[in-house]
């Protein structure tokens, strides 16, 4: 991928994790996600987490919102890790721009968007206008042909995570 430093590395994981009231009662995905993402990170690059919780059949649903995986998974990382509510638009693209070099993010749940699992052109286009790079480290996600995977794999210079090894 060559120097990355102060490039936006969208990152496809599995943060589909089971809660329980609330609370991520399993972290493994979150520990499989550790190893690419903190790669990136010290290599400078501003680390974008793109991700699916549930099924929200593309409507906004705070019950499946990525935000309650951001602090578990800062605690598994050991570092800070923000969120940015929406995965595609201007004001995700603002929030994208004004992060520091290295910096982690959690981008809001893909799904929210009806395009996400129709491989939607229109919405891979604004994903893919938020990065640089790609880097598909969702294993377990790999064989679905969504806009933030197979679409996105076509767009950016793409690369595979980790997990992917």
């Amino acid at each position: 991928m060559g120097d990355i430093r102060g490039k936006a590395v969208l990152v496809r994981e599995d943060l589909n994790v089971p809660m329980h009231d609330g609370v991520v009662s399993d972290d493994t995905r979150l520990r499989a996600a550790m190893p690419t993402v903190n790669e990136l990170s010290d290599r400078g690059a501003k680390v974008l987490i793109l991700a699916h919780f549930g099924r929200p059949r593309g409507q906004a649903n705070p019950d499946m919102s990525l935000a309650m995986v951001t602090q578990p998974l800062s605690g598994v990382l050991g570092r800070p890790v923000a969120f940015i509510a929406d995965c595609q638009g201007a004001g995700a693209k603002a929030a994208v721009d004004a992060l520091p070099e290295g910096a982690i993010a959690v981008l809001e749940n893909t799904r929210f968007h009806a395009g996400e699992e129709k491989n939607d052109p229109a919405l891979a286009d604004a994903m893919a206008a938020l990065g640089d790079y790609y880097v598909n480290d969702a294993f377990s996600a790999v064989h679905r042909a969504h806009a933030s995977t197979e679409g996105l794999a076509h767009r950016l210079p793409a690369f595979a995570g980790r997990s992917m090894e």
